[in-house]
């Protein structure tokens, strides 16, 4: 997909030239709060003046003094090109989701294989599931071919096992997706279970479900904006 380069207030990015090719993970840039109604900072208090200057937050765009507000940190959801401005608690938030850009996305793109049962059927099918380049569509590939578009997908549940009520470590062993059919209100189940057998690297399997538990709490956030 073809992108451009953007200038905005807060910083240059580097962007789809169709809105609708931005990946479903993304985020808006948030309207700064206006200079006028920020006298002091929003997080100590501090009042502004001319030694004591206004930034603004890229992510949550609340206005802050320098010291409240002087971590540079990477905002790929938002397609910055740098590591641009934000206050303490974004940038906590945006490290967090630098991990995921950089490791578990990567988990994610490269595929794992699962048998997939589709809605109320009692055979399964052994599929490599992956997440498209662009991040738009989950691509599962066997003897039959799908390809999901990630904002349909309405409902992810992962599916664990070694849980006991006096605690113990749990393992993800699967997952259970519900999406939309385009053009219509229709949705369809899919059940993805990681193989028992050599052909499925059990401990890949687990990676690539904790990734996409991770993805799905991101999708989740980028609707509700």
């Amino acid at each position: 997909d073809a992108k451009k380069l953007v200038r905005s207030p807060s910083g240059l990015r580097m962007v789809p030239e169709h809105r609708a090719a931005r990946s479903p993970f993304g985020l808006d840039e948030p309207p700064w709060v206006p200079d006028k109604e920020c006298p002091r900072c929003m997080q100590c208090d501090t009042k502004f003046d001319f030694i004591t200057r206004k930034h603004h937050c890229r992510r949550c765009g609340k206005c802050f003094c320098d010291k409240c507000c002087s971590k540079k940190v990477p905002l790929p959801r938002m397609c910055f090109v740098d590591p641009v401005r934000q206050c303490a608690e974004c940038a906590l938030v945006s490290q967090k989701e630098t991990e995921f850009y950089d490791k578990q996305l990567k988990v994610l793109m490269n595929g794992a294989t699962f048998f997939v049962t589709l809605g109320t059927s009692d055979k399964s099918e052994l599929m490599v599931c992956r997440l498209s380049n662009n991040q738009r569509y989950l691509v599962l590939d066997g003897d039959s071919h799908y390809e999901i578009e990630i904002i349909q997908i309405s409902t992810v549940q992962i599916l664990t096992e070694g849980f006991t009520p006096g605690g113990g470590n749990t393992r993800a062993i699967g997952m259970i997706l519900q999406y939309k059919v385009p053009g219509s209100e229709e949705v369809t189940q899919m059940k993805f279970t990681a193989g028992e057998d050599f052909n499925c690297n059990k401990k890949l399997s687990a990676s690539w479900l904790a990734a996409m538990h991770k993805a799905t709490k991101l999708l989740y956030e980028s609707r509700d904006q």
